[in-house]
């Protein structure tokens, strides 16, 4: 375990003096050695620096090229076409990104857009050891992946993880990567925001802001505190017009970070579902709540059956905290039930007709009931062509959907298909057929396996509901 000894803390004790009416007043002894004035990051980076790796991701791409750079030329082509299409060649693309070593026994988590489509994955340590690296997990939705390297039984350094919690703005920090590819790099900063959520970079916006610069290549490197702990993985910077790091940078939380390890080491992600879904109070919003500032969360649905159901959630409740975090916006209460567990319960302070109640919520998988029944429809029918299944929370959220919807949804449409010509998207609920509700495969199945005269079908997407003729 990377950690640093009693004589970093000792460098960073410092002398204040404050000068009070003209007079100096002493909050320090005074230094007795040029040691007790310097101060120098040089110790902590001696012991973290070895943990903060560069990653090579390769990806092999297939190009045709012609036999001769005659066929190329656009005169050539004109008359003659591709008639002579070359022979195929594979070309390496290469990508640079940085990670950081969380457990002796070689797991090492990046960016997920630094090894995203590649075929091989190579991670070179501070010195200059390299180790072909297996993807155990990537995770778009955090932009966090994490890859196994074999060191043959060798014990490689390593970061320990510091709750991201207890991160206070005007921290120091330090920023480890390998910006531009030019070889280990260390920037130093303070923590500038915490609990950033209005960023766009992931679904789980929640993010460490610093002002230690990051620039490209620093991605999937560490954010580390004075303790020489892991608070953050760096992740991505906010650029000016001319591009590069204007002091701006963000990094995932290494509690976030903490819960993708963890599935990767239990061998798969499933985050806790609890079965609401809300908006953020909103200035408007909060006078008519009795607030006098803007804070929580409206329910504006809950999914029967779902834990939030069980424990007496209802729509219009406020969600004012989760296990006495507040949670001021949506994004944060999305962050605080995802680094949970599943199985753990947490307590919610809810606001309620004026009122303040504690309700208890278990955290569970999504749910996978209705089975999917994946159907490819056929016959002549305006749903030829299309595949549908029964939509649950399980298949919503693995296929992209809201997790609140429930019915039939199509999840493909073939193309010149009458599923095609009628319009019909990925992602439309099918509703009614002829006056008919459809909640199941099995019931459009039996309404389209029937001789129509016509056809009434509609459909809701995207919150509006479509209707359409059609005759037989």
């Amino acid at each position: 375990m990377a950690r640093c000894g009693p004589g970093w803390r000792g460098l960073v004790a410092t002398v204040v003096l404050v000068l009070v009416a003209g007079a100096p007043l002493l909050a320090a002894d005074v230094p007795s050695s040029r040691r007790q004035i310097d101060l120098s990051f040089a110790p902590l980076v001696r012991e973290t620096g070895p943990a903060v790796v560069n990653i090579y991701a390769i990806a092999e791409q297939q190009e045709r090229r012609s036999i001769s750079p005659l066929f190329d030329d656009p005169f050539f082509r004109r008359f003659f076409g591709d008639i002579f299409p070359g022979r195929p060649q594979r070309r390496s693309r290469q990508s640079l990104g940085s990670g950081v070593i969380l457990d002796p026994a070689g797991l090492v988590v990046t960016n997920h857009h630094v090894i995203a489509n590649a075929d091989r994955i190579k991670v070179v340590l501070a010195d200059r050891r390299e180790f072909a690296a297996t993807l155990l997990l990537s995770d778009e939705r955090t932009d966090l992946a994490v890859l196994q390297v074999d060191a043959g039984g060798t014990v490689l350094p390593h970061l320990a993880m510091r709750d991201s919690d207890t991160v206070e703005v005007g921290d120091l920090v330090l920023a480890i990567g390998n910006p531009f590819g030019v070889g280990q790099t260390v920037t130093s900063g303070i923590v500038s925001a915490l609990a950033r959520t209005a960023v766009g970079i992931t679904d789980y916006s929640f993010f460490i802001q610093t002002d230690a610069s990051i620039n490209p290549g620093n991605s999937g490197g560490a954010l580390i505190a004075t303790d020489g702990r892991l608070i953050g993985i760096n992740t991505a910077i906010f650029s000016g017009r001319g591009g590069g790091s204007v002091g701006i940078g963000f990094a995932v939380p290494s509690n976030m970070v903490r819960t993708v390890l963890e599935a990767a080491r239990s061998g798969g992600l499933v985050r806790p579902w609890v079965g609401f879904s809300g908006q953020t109070v909103t200035v408007d919003m909060a006078g008519s709540l009795g607030f006098d500032r803007p804070q929580g969360v409206i329910v504006n649905n809950v999914y029967p059956g779902s834990a939030a159901d069980d424990a007496g959630l209802r729509i219009g409740d406020v969600v004012l905290e989760v296990d006495g975090v507040a949670v001021p916006d949506l994004d944060a209460l999305r962050y605080r039930l995802a680094t949970q567990s599943i199985g753990q319960r947490a307590t919610l302070r809810v606001w309620r007709n004026g009122r303040e109640r504690r309700l208890t919520v278990r955290l569970e998988a999504p749910p996978g009931r209705p089975a999917p029944d994946v159907t490819r429809l056929g016959g002549r029918t305006p749903f030829s062509g299309s595949t549908v299944a029964n939509l649950s929370p399980a298949l919503a959220l693995e296929e992209g959907f809201d997790d609140m919807e429930r019915g039939v949804i199509v999840l493909e449409v073939a193309r010149n298909s009458p599923a095609n010509r009628l319009g019909l998207r990925r992602g439309d609920i099918v509703l009614l057929v002829n006056e008919n509700r459809i909640e199941r495969v099995a019931d459009l199945e039996a309404v389209t396996g029937r001789r129509q005269e016509g056809w009434t079908i509609s459909i809701r997407r995207d919150g509006k509901v479509l209707s359409s003729e059609i005759p037989g």
